[in-house]
């Protein structure tokens, strides 16, 4: 992913709301799935992590990622967005 790329899709996720919360729990095999079900759906996705989590968001990120084959534009404080392209039914286009 380009850096023009990455800050088009900050922008977008500027304006969504976070979808999943990461508690005291961290990050189950649970969430896991529904992040990767919700990339069924959507390809931008932002996650807030809560207070109470003990784990680092940007270690999180990354685990995440890899488990839904996802890439990470960003974490931001306890805010993290993620993109996976859909075959499907694409709706973002990335700049060039």
């Amino acid at each position: 992913m380009t850096s023009k790329q990455r800050a088009y899709l900050k922008s977008l996720a500027s304006n969504i709301d976070p979808i999943f919360q990461i508690g005291k729990g961290s990050l189950t095999p649970e969430v896991t799935e529904a992040v990767s079900e919700a990339f069924n759906k959507r390809e931008l996705i932002k996650i807030a992590v809560l207070k109470n989590c003990l784990d680092d968001p940007r270690a999180i990120a990354e685990v995440l990622a890899e488990r839904t084959k996802s890439q990470v534009v960003h974490v931001i404080g306890k805010k993290i967005v993620l993109y996976k392209e859909s075959k499907e039914h694409k709706k973002i286009e990335l700049p060039k």
